[in-house]
């Protein structure tokens, strides 16, 4: 094989994902989070629709303290669970960038939605593939209220966008072993 796919293949099998609280509160140049942006741009999509907008917070802390504030506000005093608020509140504290990843809807109709939602997903692993070349860990969230109405509403987007996700970025000292359950063979079918 080639350099440039032993450098690709190292960086995907190397990219692992570290959640926030595994991070070590350093802070990432901001022209490298510039960087990574321009690789998100450059994800395959239908029709040149590039439906990807991004939503950056220096300040992680800022948002992951809204972010609970919108679980408290919009879950039930039955299903408010404190931990969970907690961890929403705490989330941001030793992350160095949160990016919102958004799939803004353009006005093709004859794109699925689908598929502006898979060219998003591929911004996002850009990003993911960009942050580990650089050592910088990465962690994608679709949990807590990322994918719930009340998130939708307070980053003002319109009803046929979605909230693909939270990006949280850092630095760690200690990175996850990378598993595979099964092989590319179990996985694959030759015809």
């Amino acid at each position: 094989m080639n350099e440039l796919f032993n450098n690709i293949a190292g960086t995907i099998k190397s990219r692992r994902s570290v959640k926030p609280f595994m991070m070590n509160g350093g802070k990432i140049p901001h022209e490298q989070i510039e960087s990574l942006l321009e690789l998100a741009i450059w994800a395959p999509n239908h029709g040149s629709t590039e439906p990807w907008r991004f939503v950056v917070y220096p300040s992680p802390s800022d948002f992951c303290r809204q972010h609970a504030a919108l679980y408290k506000a919009n879950t039930s005093e039955a299903e408010f669970i404190q931990g969970s608020y907690d961890n929403f509140y705490t989330q941001g504290d030793k992350v160095s960038h949160a990016i919102v990843a958004i799939m803004e809807r353009g006005n093709l109709p004859k794109i699925p939605v689908f598929e502006e939602e898979w060219a998003t997903a591929s911004a996002i692993q850009n990003v993911l593939l960009g942050a580990t070349a650089l050592n910088i860990a990465s962690f994608w969230s679709t949990g807590g209220m990322i994918l719930k109405p009340a998130m939708h509403s307070f980053l003002n987007l319109k009803p046929e966008d979605r909230v693909m996700g939270v990006i949280y970025l850092g630095y760690a000292d200690e990175y996850p072993k990378g598993v595979r359950k099964k092989t590319v063979s179990e996985k694959t079918e030759w015809k």
